[in-house]
């Protein structure tokens, strides 16, 4: 099964690059990154999330790439990143560093937007220097912070041991996922979408988690189920904005909620009905213009004033 699954036309099938370029991480760790758009615009940074790669963000880079640099990269074992055996929060938090090192200048300041785990990675990196250097607003979408496993809904039983004990055994297990098939289309969606969700978006989000190695799945599902980022939201000091669907089981609504109490600095919450855990593929042009927003209102003020200093 090719590892690069992704559907081949329409909304969903990724852009080509303006560019590719490898971002070395702390320990040696190879990062696969794309960059989109005309050098000089303002830049947006996307992170992806667990089982998922570059691709699932093909709409908002085909929507933002017109007029904004924008910066994909495949975490350590997705996509075009290769397997290394080094899986912690920590590991995320130099990645993304890595990838900030390698495309933007210094000082440059960049909206970085992140879902499910690829939030989680901004939260690590939260107290980061590279991070504050170059952060000039976040977007967290479909994410949390902490008690990943004991708040999922995916299991349909009432919250407690057994059903925190048989998530841990669903979401962490080894079995591979196969062909992208009905049932397993079906499955998906149960799981991670909502229930009005087009067949072209599960379709798209099949194929992508599909073509993760199943082993990279199973080692990341031991991070986020023993995660705790709680502290690092705290140091989450830049303007900040949340999105979450209603119907989130994998990250419910409680999650977003926590979040938005937390941060120094939320400038704004967005709960989105009936849509469910892939905001970014359920709500393309929604999760874009909230980009645009935080683009124009934290980036574009800073790039006047450079222009005004030179």
């Amino acid at each position: 099964m090719s590892r690069l699954m992704h559907v081949a036309s329409g909304p969903y099938a990724p852009p080509v690059p303006a560019r590719e370029l490898t971002a070395v991480s702390a320990d040696g760790a190879r990062l696969h990154v794309e960059v989109h758009g005309p050098d000089g615009a303002p830049a947006v940074v996307l992170s992806h999330g667990w089982s998922c790669s570059t691709a699932f963000w093909a709409a908002q880079i085909r929507d933002l790439a017109a007029d904004h640099r924008v910066i994909a990269y495949d975490q350590r074992g997705h996509g075009r990143s290769p397997a290394n055996p080094v899986c912690s929060a920590d590991a995320l938090a130099d990645d993304l560093e890595a990838v900030l090192a390698a495309t933007l200048a210094p000082g440059e300041k960049a909206v970085l937007a992140g879902h499910s785990m690829g939030g989680m990675t901004l939260m690590a990196a939260a107290g980061r220097d590279r991070f504050r250097e170059h952060a000039g607003a976040v977007l967290l979408c479909s994410t949390g912070s902490s008690r990943l496993v004991a708040e999922s809904l995916v299991v349909p039983m009432r919250a407690g041991r057994s059903r925190t004990w048989l998530t841990r055994k669903v979401l962490g297990s080894k079995a591979p996922l196969g062909p992208v098939t009905p049932v397993a289309r079906r499955i998906l969606k149960y799981a991670t979408m909502g229930p009005g969700s087009a067949p072209g978006m599960v379709e798209a989000c099949a194929r992508i988690v599909h073509a993760c190695p199943r082993k990279v799945r199973y080692a990341w599902s031991h991070v986020l189920d023993t995660l705790d980022l709680d502290h690092h939201v705290r140091e989450l000091s830049v303007p900040a904005a949340v999105v979450v669907g209603t119907a989130d089981r994998m990250t419910p609504v409680v999650h977003a909620r926590a979040l938005v109490a937390a941060l120094p600095h939320c400038v704004g919450s967005t709960e989105l009905p009936g849509l469910g855990h892939m905001t970014p593929v359920e709500a393309p042009a929604l999760i874009a213009t909230r980009i645009r927003e935080l683009v124009s209102t934290y980036i574009g003020s800073q790039r006047i004033q450079q222009k005004e200093g030179a």
